[in-house]
């Protein structure tokens, strides 16, 4: 990327990064992305969105693609080992999609940056956010062009490197650049820790079980597992790994193609994860036929101090985390990029006022303690069943909703939402 000047950069093209690029496009505002990586995922986890999400997807028209290529679950069950405990039915949110959509996050990715391309945006990929400087009405950011050079003659090897560097001169900046944002450590905000980092293993498998039309969440002493129907006849267990050295004990697939036909290796591993389910969901009998993909994945609940300053903002990923089971983190993510995108045409093309940005910070902020129980959280019921009760501090980041949607999940539990102000009320 060149010298240059456009209105708004955004740092980061996942899905969050790309929702903001697009919905800031459509309003008329001049948008560059870009991202270090060289394409959107050609392999991704699959990922779950929820009603709200899909509805915002529907303004642009992305929800007949994709919903050709997810796969739609309408109930999350919650069990212990063997028991069915409760569940939730999450067509009971109503309105036009009252179901999640799973599929994976490389087909969503596809869909948003051709979507944004149709709207006159493309993706500056191999383009690396390194630093900012902010005054009182512009951003100034320095982008790094990458390239890769082959070293080593013994041993050869692909080596990213720094091409060129140049600034972008814009009005505002926005990150969404995950977890380890460059964006948020720029900008000097801490990220503060609110519980320990959670370790998952997360196997996708063929088998021939039909009807299985719901999620299964585990809630064991320790861990917390779940067992996700995907699209075609494929299903995906996630374990919580308990072990400080429990990556090490979870058998792992190369995942690089040309090793992806290994009989041996994909008889141990479908022999572990049916030892590993049965262990922890006696009700689990479903064949493991084949392993088509398979990782270790690591959730660190955390939230920034502050989703931004001035002109330069945060959302998703780059300003909080969760657990992975109700996929809240992304999701709220998206509503975050909306939020963001409008305050910021409000402010370029309405006269608004920066404090609008002020009060995203102090939305965010207020919406994620609540998620992450710092604040409010769930309360039980008189009638609450007592397992219900017992786990419902668990239960919350399993829950498949956030905002109104989440209103309407959690009293099939018999619990109640409690917000930060009727905490501070003494409600």
């Amino acid at each position: 990327m060149r010298e240059g000047k456009t209105e708004v950069l955004v740092v980061g093209a996942g899905p969050v990064g790309l929702w903001a690029a697009l919905s800031l496009a459509e309003a008329g505002i001049e948008v560059s992305i870009i991202d270090r990586e060289a394409h959107t995922a050609a392999r991704s986890y699959a990922c779950a969105l929820h009603p709200h999400t899909l509805r915002l997807l529907d303004r642009f028209g992305l929800t007949e693609v994709l919903l050709e290529q997810g796969r739609r679950i309408q109930k999350v069950a919650l069990y212990d080992h063997q028991s069915r405990r409760a569940e939730i039915d999450v067509s009971k949110t109503g309105g036009k999609f009252p179901f999640l959509l799973i599929l994976p996050q490389n087909e969503l990715e596809s869909a948003l940056e051709q979507r944004l391309r149709k709207a006159g945006v493309s993706v500056h990929w191999n383009h690396r956010f390194d630093n900012l400087t902010q005054e009182e009405e512009s951003v100034t950011a320095t982008v790094q062009e990458l390239a890769g050079t082959g070293t080593g003659y013994i041993v050869p090897h692909w080596e990213t490197v720094v091409k060129k560097s140049s600034p972008m001169h814009v009005e505002f900046l926005i990150g969404a650049d995950g977890h380890n944002s460059l964006v948020r450590q720029r900008l000097d905000i801490e990220h503060q820790s609110v519980g320990a980092t959670e370790r998952f293993a997360a196997y996708e498998f063929e088998t021939d079980t039909s009807g299985n039309e719901e999620i299964r969440v585990v809630l064991d002493e320790a861990t917390t597992n779940v067992l996700w129907p995907l699209p075609g006849n494929k299903c995906r267990w996630t374990f919580q790994l308990i072990h400080s050295k429990g990556p090490k004990e979870f058998p792992e697939k190369e995942r690089r193609a040309v090793h992806l036909d290994q009989p041996a290796v994909d008889e141990r591993i479908q022999h572990y994860v049916e030892k590993i389910a049965k262990h922890r969901a006696a009700w689990f009998s479903g064949p493991v036929k084949n392993i088509t993909w398979c990782t270790q994945i690591f959730f660190e609940r955390r939230l920034a101090q502050e989703f931004g300053r001035s002109r330069c903002w945060l959302a998703g990923d780059a300003a909080h985390q969760t657990g992975p089971v109700g996929v809240q983190s992304m999701n709220v993510g998206f509503a975050e990029a909306e939020k963001l995108s409008t305050a910021i045409r409000k402010i370029m093309r309405e006269d608004g006022s920066m404090g609008l940005l002020k009060t995203y910070n102090r939305d965010q902020q207020n919406e994620w303690r609540q998620l992450l129980g710092l604040t409010g959280g769930l309360a039980s019921r008189s009638e609450t069943n007592s397992w219900v009760k017992e786990h419902r501090d668990r239960i919350l980041p399993c829950l498949p909703g956030s905002g109104e949607d989440l209103l309407k999940l959690a009293p099939q539990l018999s619990l109640d939402l409690i917000a930060m102000s009727d905490v501070v009320s003494g409600g």
